[in-house]
């Protein structure tokens, strides 16, 4: 929300010194944010001055283009001229080359002076050109800065002034005015309107206030007007679509009419850009008062208007010149042909005001909220009418914008009122809420009075009767947002003042914190950074080829079930991600492609994975608690989202000391995170061989738990390695973390340490070659027993000496008890009896 200094200044007592940053550091300690600073006398200064056009001589050129040689009057005719830059005529009369021809002699122009800067840091010298030396420049609406329209100078009598010769035209044109603006919070609709800020700056510096709409004297409801029929019988968010709708009517109104400077520049510093005087006027009562508004050429208008929910197949083409096919949730305006405007969010073309237009019919309604909000993302349609309508606006101010509306119109364009007055509905009342004033301290920690709560909220503009123990507190019209006791606290401690409430954090109660799931996670979380392994996050939107590719195992034929977004940030990522991988990937190149080729990164995260039912076909209004068997259809349509790691590797590893070339990173690496992540949660993966269709065919293994499988790991498949432009040998695993969280819910008693030496033996076993060295060491350490401690595979040979199709794994075997120093004997006795079963199982032969 901008707000320009000079139109606040007409509401309260804004210090005529004051600057934007001044009003945004008062507004902050009421509750709103600051943004940013809009002055246009930073980008345009020095002598920009109001000129009369003497002489006009057109003079042709080689070149086919034919300019003005003028001479132009910058001071009141009998004065001298006090400015002094080099390229000023002393006696007040400029030479100037034109190259409009929109003006003639006798106008009034804004002209911009030797010494001037114009937008776009364009500097104003006097130069010659086209055989003559040009003191000055004659502007243009854009090189003032004040639109896009440079097919001729600004005449300023077209804007209805008659402005003295030498006057400044910066100040005549509102250019050194300047705005602050804020950021408003959702709950905060009434700041949305000048009327707004003005209320809150009072609020925060205890100056009074001026309210714009008492200025305003509102036409009592006599004679009816054009007929207008509430027909929401059936209201869908539990309240009528439109409570209140409120119709005037102007005749005689002059379309072509200026909009007057001072107008146009509040809207342009507002951020709004002048179109035309109807459509300025609207945008300015939407600005000062908060109530949108829509004018109608009323003599397009078919029969009643009507506010109804859309028809099946209804259509509507909106001012923005798009068809749009209705909803049947859409509250819209109709006549008799049809819908004829979005209510609350944008009108359609076939009633829009027209070069023809004479009559217009004015439109101040109080829609529902929640209706606009919907319609308006339903239809991708953002408008600074729905900006308001779906934060909630002052239901008594539709009266009140419509004869402001009127009475501007009247003043400025012209128009007759015809003195009729439509109203439909009733202007909704808010409830009263029972508040008792020591809430304010028990919820603040702060000592209130009694008097100073009670004082607060009716500067709030509620309503306050003391009923002894607790008071009738009724919110104003204006805020929609106060429904319960809570919220009279929060202004209470707002408009009092956020610094006196004390910053000292309070003791948590004993007995709280982290939940185990809570402390297994972060414990998996910190065990991987510890490894090494930098933690990234990336975006749950793929593509349905990456769910595709990474989403499961093997193509099935048939399509991947995945959530579709309705509202997807980019075309080509309209899914919800199931699996980490594609996101993690994308960084892992994204890195590679600006220097990092050694990369070790994880990530954890939800996937959704959608079931049988795809969400609901409906949504419960808000009006009641909806019944347990909806609810459960809700939930029956949420996808399933459990919790994944990924990790992936590429490059090499670091170097264990200096002049080590390191090593290439690949599949173990991968393998390794995986283990690393059950280890931290006590549990062991079981390691089996595995194809999946992202990873390379012989070096992808499955890993399981308790037979079942929670995940995968190995080096991305060549293929897509060069089609995703990755790493050679870029390795990955993913982990089902939710599962693994579940199988490691029961707590895990630690073994006791051996206080006994170890006895380590190896084996060697030639196998078939593809015989998985993990199934071997599973069964070895099936064979060997309660006494071994740990085995693992260090060599792994099918070179000279090993016939063809078979290779040789060699295995380091660590025994110990806990209770006495095993004797060789032992040792011996358990490894042969876990070769004897590796023999039987696989085939095995010992070296």
């Amino acid at each position: 929300m901008r707000i320009p200094l000079s139109w606040l200044r007409e509401h309260t007592q804004l210090p005529a010194e004051a600057r934007a940053e001044d009003l945004m550091a008062d507004l902050v300690r009421v509750g709103l944010e600051e943004e940013d600073v809009h002055r246009p006398s930073d980008e345009i200064s020095g002598p920009v001055v109001v000129g009369e056009v003497l002489e006009k001589h057109p003079e042709p050129q080689s070149n086919g283009k034919t300019i003005n040689w003028c001479q132009v009057r910058v001071v009141p005719e009998g004065q001298t001229q006090t400015l002094t830059h080099e390229g000023i005529s002393p006696d007040g009369i400029q030479g100037v080359v034109c190259g409009a021809h929109n003006f003639e002699v006798g106008d009034k122009v804004v002209v911009t002076l030797p010494g001037a800067v114009l937008p776009g840091d364009f500097r104003i010298s006097a130069r010659k050109t086209y055989g003559h030396v040009s003191a000055g420049m004659i502007a243009s609406v854009k090189e003032l800065g004040l639109g896009d329209d440079h097919d001729g100078i600004l005449v300023l009598s077209t804007l209805g002034l008659d402005p003295e010769i030498g006057a400044d035209a910066l100040e005549l044109l509102g250019l050194r005015d300047e705005a602050a603006e804020i950021n408003v919070t959702p709950d905060r609709g009434y700041a949305f309107s000048i009327r707004g800020i003005a209320r809150e700056y009072s609020h925060a510096t205890g100056t009074p206030f001026s309210d714009p709409a008492e200025a305003v004297s509102v036409l009592s409801p006599g004679e009816a007007g054009h007929e207008i029929r509430l027909e929401d019988e059936a209201p869908i968010y539990g309240v009528p679509g439109c409570s209140t709708f409120v119709a005037r009517k102007v005749t005689g109104v002059d379309v072509d009419a200026p909009t007057p400077p001072w107008m146009a520049s509040r809207l342009r510093l507002a951020g709004m850009r002048p179109i035309s005087l109807p459509v300025d006027i609207s945008n300015y009562v939407m600005w000062e008062l908060g109530q949108p508004l829509h004018f109608y050429d009323a003599e397009a208008l078919r029969g009643a208007v009507r506010v109804r929910r859309a028809e099946p197949g209804e259509r509507l083409t909106t001012l923005d010149e798009k068809d749009r096919e209705l909803h049947a949730e859409d509250l819209v305006i109709a006549d008799d042909r049809g819908a004829i405007g979005l209510a609350g969010v944008m009108g359609g073309a076939a009633t829009e005001v027209g070069p023809t237009t004479d009559t217009l019919l004015i439109e101040s309604a109080h829609f529902d909220a929640v209706g606009v909000g919907r319609t308006r993302r339903r239809h991708r349609l953002p408008s600074e009418a729905s900006k308001r309508n779906e934060r909630g606006v002052d239901p008594r101010m539709a009266a009140v914008a419509a004869q402001r509306a009127v009475d501007l119109l009247v003043g400025l364009a012209g128009g007759t009122d015809t003195g009729e007055v439509t109203v439909a509905g009733e202007v909704p009342t808010p409830e009263p809420i029972r508040f008792d004033p020591s809430a304010a301290q028990r919820l603040t920690g702060v000592e209130y009075t009694r008097e100073q709560v009670v004082g607060t909220l009716a500067a709030v503009g509620a309503d306050v009767v003391d009923d002894g123990d607790v008071l009738t507190v009724t919110p104003p019209t204006w805020r929609p947002d106060i429904t319960i006791p809570e919220d009279l606290v929060e202004e209470v401690a707002r408009l009092v003042g956020y610094d006196v409430i004390g910053s000292r954090l309070p003791v948590a109660p004993a007995g709280r914190g982290l939940t185990p799931g809570q402390q297994r996670r972060r414990q998996v979380l910190s065990g991987m950074a510890a490894a090494g392994f930098t933690e990234t996050l990336s975006y749950p939107f793929l593509s349905q080829e990456s769910n595709e590719l990474f989403g499961r195992a093997e193509d099935t034929g048939t399509a991947l079930p995945t959530v579709r977004l309705a509202n997807p940030i980019a075309a080509q990522l309209p899914t919800l991600r199931t699996t980490l991988l594609p996101g993690l990937l994308d960084t892992l190149r994204r890195n590679v492609s600006r220097g990092f080729h050694d990369l070790a990164l994880y990530e954890s995260g939800l996937v959704f994975l959608p079931g049988d039912i795809h969400g609901s076909p409906s949504i419960p209004g808000l009006g009641r608690r909806p019944g347990d068997e909806v609810l459960a259809s809700l939930r029956a349509g949420i996808p399933e989202q459990p919790r994944r790691i990924a990790a992936a590797v590429a490059g090499d590893e670091p170097a264990a000391e200096l002049g080590d070339s390191g090593r290439r990173r690949d599949w173990a690496d991968a393998l390794d995170a995986a283990r690393t992540v059950a280890e931290l949660l006590g549990l062991e993966l079981e390691v089996a061989q595995g194809r999946h269709g992202a990873l390379h065919p012989g070096r992808t293994a499955e890993l399981r738990i308790g037979g079942t499988s929670v995940g995968w790991a190995g080096e991305v498949h060549p293929k897509v390695v060069e089609e995703w432009d990755l790493p050679a040998r870029t390795a990955v695993m993913e982990l089902d973390l939710s599962a693994l969280l579940e199988a490691a819910a029961e707590q895990v008693t630690a073994e006791p340490i051996s206080t006994f030496p170890p006895t380590t033996q190896d084996v060697s076993l030639i196998v078939a070659e593809q015989t998985p060295a993990e199934e071997v060491r599973s069964t070895l350490a099936e064979g060997a027993g309660e006494l071994l401690e740990h085995i693992e595979l260090f060599d792994v040979y099918d070179g000279a000496g090993i016939e063809e199709g078979r290779k040789s794994l060699a295995y380091a075997l660590r025994f110990r008890a806990t209770d006495r120093t095993l004797t060789a004997e032992e040792a011996s006795t358990a490894r042969g009896e876990a070769v004897e079963l590796a023999v039987r199982r696989h085939g095995a032969v010992q070296r």
